[in-house]
């Protein structure tokens, strides 16, 4: 019993299918990579010698922070609401002289970052307000002595 409408499959019927198959497998594989290409250039950076230079310069900057030996503590929700940082030398005296910058940046969007405006309340301590900004956060400061950065930090924080 043969059936009238069944084809018979030939060497030159399973070639085409084989040739089939990889068209639309090379077809696809060339939309993607097109609009990969004109969604996503692929430079993260416009010079990738001036980015190891920068490098250079941080990992430098990270030695000359270990040698000062300070420690700076964070801390929060205390009498008042917001942020205390508290910088020290090596022998655990307050740093007098310092000028302190910091912003609370979001982990997740770049666009949610806010500057925070440090005062300081005595040699070495500095309190900012962070009442409005509840959440997990990244405390982000740099510490200045005569207009020299010193130190950089950046702790994960939660604020309530």
């Amino acid at each position: 019993m043969t059936n009238p409408d069944h084809k018979e499959l030939t060497g030159r019927r399973v070639l085409l299918y084989l040739v089939a198959f990889f068209a639309v497998v090379a077809s696809v594989n060339g939309i993607m990579m097109t609009a990969a290409i004109k969604t996503f250039g692929g430079v993260e950076t416009a010079s990738s010698y001036q980015a190891g230079l920068a490098f250079a310069r941080e990992i430098s900057a990270v030695h000359d922070q270990d040698r000062l030996g300070w420690q700076v503590s964070i801390r929060t929700g205390g009498a008042t609401p917001g942020v205390e940082i508290v910088a020290r030398d090596r022998s655990g005296q307050p740093i007098s002289g310092l000028q302190m910058s910091g912003r609370l940046a979001h982990p997740m969007d770049r666009r949610l970052d806010r500057p925070l405006v440090l005062r300081e309340r005595g040699p070495g301590v500095f309190h900012a307000d962070a009442a409005q900004a509840t959440g997990q956060w990244d405390l982000v400061i740099e510490l200045s002595q005569g207009g020299s950065p010193k130190f950089r930090s950046r702790n994960r924080l939660t604020l309530r």
